[in-house]
C-alpha cells in the first residue's frame, strides 16, 4: 500500500555515481561474450514447458529471476520455483564473469540501474520473460500439510513462463478472489510459512520503505509499506534459500548467509522499550511475534521497531568446505539459509546454486565453484556496503533537494530513534513529505510526536537536520 508521494523537482544522481565509482558500461570484451550467449540457440535440461508458470515482480522489472507455480498434492502442496540459469549464458572462466566479480551485484539507482550482467541477457536472453523458452535451475520441493519441507528436487531445465505479474495487480486479484490458477495457493502457502517462520523464531521488520521514483520531469518520494503478496512470495523464495542450505549443509561444501542469533541482552532491552512504548508482549512470545503483531503507522509501534533493527546486526556469507561452519545460522529467518534465487542480480548466488545442483545429483562439487566460494564473503561483503549507500544515498538527496526551500519551518514528527547519552538527540519521522533526518537539541521522547524546527537541508552534503527545544 502507497502511503504518500511527494514530488520533487530534477534531480542530478551522477555525483552519487561518481562517488561510489560505479561502473557505466561492460568491457568489450564481456559485452562480446553477452550478446554471442544471448544469441545462441543451444539450451541443456529437462524440458518442463508444460508446468504454467509466472512470474511476480516489480511492474517495471525486466530482469526476471524466478517464476513459480503451486500445487496441491497428497494432502500438502508442491512448489516449483524456476530460477534464471546464469551458468547458461555465462562462461567460467570467462571476460564476463570476470567483469561480474567486480560488480557483486545489480545497484539501483533512481536514474537506473547498475546491472550484475550486461541487459541483453539480464533483461533479455536470460531473464524468464513470458513466451519464452528459458533455460532455469528448477526447484520442486514439497509441502506437508503443515507445511513442513519432504522432498526437494533441483535440476537443470527449460521453463516457459505464461504471465509477468507485478505486486500490484496480484494483490488486486487476491482481494477480488480472483488470482491466477498458477498462484491460486498462494495466499494459502504464504501464510502457512509466515506462521511457520514466527515459529521458528524468525524476525520480519515491517517498516514502510522510502523509494525515489521518476515522475514526469521530476522525481517522487514514495512512502510504501510492503504488501500481504510481497511477503508472502518472499516466503517461497526462503523456503529455497533453506532447503539450499540444507543442502550444503549435508553435503559438506558451500555458502551460508549468515546472521548471528540476537544476544539475550539484545532481547532483553528490546522488551524493556516495548514496555516504555506500551508495547504489549505476551509471556513466552518471540520477538518476531511481537513485532508482526504492531501496526507501523503509529510512533509508538515504529519507534519499537526501529529498536528491534537492533537485533539485525552482523549479516554476511560463510563459506565452507569440509566442517560446517560454527554459526550456520540466520537469525532474522531462524534456520540455516542461502541465497540462490537471484543469479541475474547477485553474484553469490550463482555459485550455492552449482553446489547444490552437483550435490543433488551425487556429483563432485566442479572444482571452479570450490574455489570461488571461499572468495564470495568478502566481494559481497563489499557489494552490499555499494549498494546500501547508493540507495540511502538517493534518499538523502532526494529529501535534502526536497527540503532545501524549507529551513526554518516546523513541522510534526514522530520520534523512532534516540541516543543513548540521556536522550539529547534521535532520529524523527515526519510525514509530509516522508522524510526520516537526526534531531538534535532537546530530550527526545521515544515513541512520541513532537515540534521540531528545520534547521538544515544541504543537497551538496545530502543532510537533513531538525531541531527540538526543551
Amino acid at each position: 500500500m502507497t502511503i504518500r508521494r511527494v514530488f520533487a523537482p530534477r534531480i542530478d544522481f551522477s555525483a552519487l555515481r561518481r562517488e561510489l565509482e560505479l561502473p557505466t558500461e561492460f568491457p568489450p570484451a564481456a559485452q562480446r561474450e553477452a550478446e554471442a550467449a544471448a544469441t545462441s540457440t543451444h539450451q541443456a535440461g529437462n524440458d518442463r514447458t508444460a508446468i504454467p508458470f509466472v512470474t511476480i515482480d516489480p511492474a517495471t522489472s525486466r530482469d526476471l529471476d524466478q517464476a513459480v507455480c503451486l500445487d496441491r498434492r497428497d494432502g500438502g502442496f508442491r512448489v516449483y520455483y524456476a530460477i534464471a540459469d546464469v551458468i547458461a549464458v555465462v562462461r567460467p572462466g570467462g571476460p564476463l564473469e570476470a567483469e561480474t566479480w567486480k560488480r557483486g551485484q545489480t545497484i539501483y539507482l533512481p536514474d537506473g540501474k547498475v546491472p550484475l550482467h550486461p541487459p541483453v541477457l539480464s533483461e533479455g536472453a536470460a531473464s524468464l520473460l513470458p513466451d519464452e523458452d528459458r533455460a532455469a535451475v528448477l526447484w520442486t520441493i514439497d509441502l506437508d500439510a503443515a507445511g513442513t519441507t519432504t522432498r526437494v528436487q533441483v535440476e537443470r531445465a527449460i521453463v516457459r513462463s505464461r504471465a509477468k505479474l507485478d505486486y500490484v495487480g496480484v494483490q488486486s486479484d487476491v482481494d477480488a478472489g480472483r488470482l491466477h490458477e498458477s498462484i491460486a495457493l498462494l495466499p494459502e502457502i504464504g501464510r502457512l510459512l509466515v506462521a511457520r517462520a514466527l515459529d521458528r523464531g524468525a524476525i520480519d521488520l515491517p517498516m514502510p520503505e522510502q523509494e525515489v521514483e521518476p515522475d514526469g520531469t521530476g522525481w517522487k518520494l514514495t512512502l510504501r509499506a510492503p504488501t500481504p503478496v510481497e511477503e508472502w512470495n518472499a516466503q517461497i523464495s526462503l523456503l529455497t534459500g533453506m532447503a539450499a542450505a540444507r543442502i550444503m549443509l549435508d553435503g559438506g561444501v558451500g555458502l551460508l548467509r549468515t546472521m548471528p542469533p540476537a544476544p539475550a541482552e539484545s532481547i532483553a532491552r528490546l522488551k524493556g522499550a516495548a514496555k516504555a512504548l506500551g508495547i504489549p508482549w505476551p509471556h513466552g512470545a518471540s520477538a518476531g511475534t511481537v513485532i508482526a503483531g504492531v501496526n507501523p503507522a503509529e510512533p509508538h509501534a515504529a519507534a519499537f521497531i526501529d529498536q528491534a533493527a537492533e537485533l539485525m546486526r552482523g549479516a554476511g556469507y560463510t563459506a565452507f568446505d569440509g566442517a560446517p561452519p560454527e554459526q550456520p545460522l540466520h537469525g532474522a529467518v531462524a534456520a540455516a539459509y542461502a541465497h540462490v534465487t537471484a543469479p541475474l542480480r547477485r553474484l553469490a548466488d550463482r555459485y550455492a546454486t552449482e553446489a547444490c545442483l552437483a550435490l543433488t545429483a551425487g556429483l563432485e562439487v566442479p572444482q571452479w565453484v570450490r574455489e570461488a566460494l571461499p572468495r564470495l564473503p568478502d566481494v559481497m561483503s563489499a557489494t552490499d556496503r555499494t549498494a546500501g549507500a547508493a540507495a540511502r544515498g538517493a534518499v538523502d538527496l532526494t529529501e535534502a533537494m526536497l527540503l532545501k526551500d524549507r529551513i526554518g519551518e516546523e513541522f510534526e514528527a514522530a520520534v523512532v530513534d534516540v541516543d543513548n547519552n540521556h536522550h539529547k538527540g534521535g532520529a524523527v519521522a515526519i510525514a509530509d513529505p516522508p522524510v526520516r533526518a537526526r534531531c538534535e537539541g532537546a530530550d527526545l521522547p521515544l515513541g512520541e510526536r513532537i515540534r521540531v524546527r528545520l534547521v538544515e537541508a544541504d543537497p551538496g552534503r545530502r543532510k537533513v537536520l531538525f531541531s527540538a527545544e526543551g
